[in-house]
């Protein structure tokens, strides 16, 4: 039986400019481990859910503290589950919207850093978040939440 712990959910919002194609919002990883790092790294705004709270209602808490505003949408299209390499199955839901480009707001955390400095640092969970096209998207994912950028967008030529 997998514990909650091994459970993640997230929104993925996307949006369809006039004149463009479908983009998404995605955030990276704040903190020195992933400071360089780019493709591949991209999330969808995901955690961990609360006990005894629903896998939505945490998707939607965690896109509000890690993007620093409350989703819009009445209306979540749920888009299954992924399961990451290290083992965590992702939930996720789509929604469509807009989102106004600021710095996000996130949560902190704090480490040890440099490592054995003895000095303790506290850095954001998202550092950044971006809307990308598709393809761009594709390439900047975590690999196996890339299944939810191919769901989307057969969801979206469904109409």
């Amino acid at each position: 039986m997998t514990t909650r712990s091994k459970i993640s959910a997230g929104l993925l919002l996307y949006r369809r400019p006039e004149g463009r194609e479908l983009e998404v919002l995605l955030v990276h990883p704040g903190g020195p481990f992933f400071a360089r790092r780019d493709e591949g790294y991209w999330s969808i705004p995901k955690g961990e859910p609360n006990p005894d709270e629903a896998l939505l209602a945490c998707a939607i808490r965690e896109f509000e503290e890690e993007i620093g505003v409350a989703p819009t949408s009445g209306r979540y299209v749920e888009l299954g589950t992924v399961q990451q390499r290290g083992g965590k199955l992702v939930h996720a839901w789509a929604f469509e919207g807009d989102w106004t480009g600021q710095t996000p707001t996130s949560n902190v955390f704090e480490i040890e850093w440099p490592p054995r400095s003895g000095k303790m640092q506290s850095f954001p969970e998202i550092d950044r978040a971006e809307f990308f096209s598709l393809g761009i998207a594709a390439r900047k994912i975590n690999e196996a939440q890339g299944e939810f950028l191919r769901r989307l967008a057969a969801l979206v030529a469904e109409g």
